[in-house]
């Protein structure tokens, strides 16, 4: 009843390493995280949130190197416009080139929500089956698009025979009320939802490929 499943591809897709400060690099396959963004790319509700339990591969990882100018400095709220032409700096990245991903998720309800979760789960799969999400998904970086479909049975039997240790990975953020933090953001409940000031923790797990399959632990 709760259970979701979409394919997705893209010529190009970076799931950033967090330990890599001036050179970007991704990791070798999408991390939980990005996959948890991108079903909310598709559908969105605040009522739900997604636990990815398995990432399929479906094609070898392949990396290239991009070279672009980035701004160096951060846009806020009390600064005035920041120009490219004026700060920037040459940074690279090693990204990922022709990904292709089974991903299989749970909806998970929230304390507020009101429906079960067969509702929420008809209405993902009927955005994937006509191609509709709720802003355009993207793999990892928005300069990124992704493009999605429902699996097949014959998409399944090509995920790639691969068993690989691939180390330390990024679960997900996790965001803490804090009115000295340094984030905000929206935190959602019966009454609707309040922007707050909060704190944004990294947490990991050790990562592997068994087969082709990435088996991502509970929260």
């Amino acid at each position: 009843m709760n259970r979701i499943q979409v394919r997705v591809w893209g010529p190009l897709a970076c799931f950033t390493r967090p330990e890599l400060k001036v050179e970007r690099a991704s990791y070798d396959l999408i991390t939980p995280s990005a996959a948890e963004n991108l079903l909310s790319a598709i559908f969105w509700k605040p009522e739900i949130r997604y636990q990815v339990t398995e990432i399929h591969l479906l094609k070898p990882v392949q990396f290239t190197r991009l070279s672009r100018n980035e701004l160096k400095s951060r846009q806020m709220p009390d600064r005035g416009p920041l120009y490219i032409t004026r700060d920037h700096t040459p940074r690279s990245s090693l990204i990922l080139q022709d990904v292709e991903y089974i991903i299989k998720a749970n909806v998970e309800l929230q304390p507020h929500a009101t429906e079960g979760p067969g509702k929420y789960v008809g209405i993902f799969t009927e955005r994937v089956q006509t191609g509709r999400s709720y802003h355009s998904p993207f793999l990892g970086l928005r300069e990124f698009p992704a493009f999605f479909a429902p699996p097949t049975p014959e998409d399944y039997a090509r995920t790639l025979p691969v068993t690989q240790d691939l180390g330390r990975m990024l679960l997900r953020m996790r965001f803490d009320e804090d009115p000295q933090g340094t984030f905000t953001f929206r935190k959602f409940g019966p009454d609707g939802g309040r922007t707050v000031r909060g704190r944004a923790t990294p947490l990991f797990f050790h990562a592997s490929l068994e087969n082709g399959v990435l088996h991502v632990p509970e929260r």
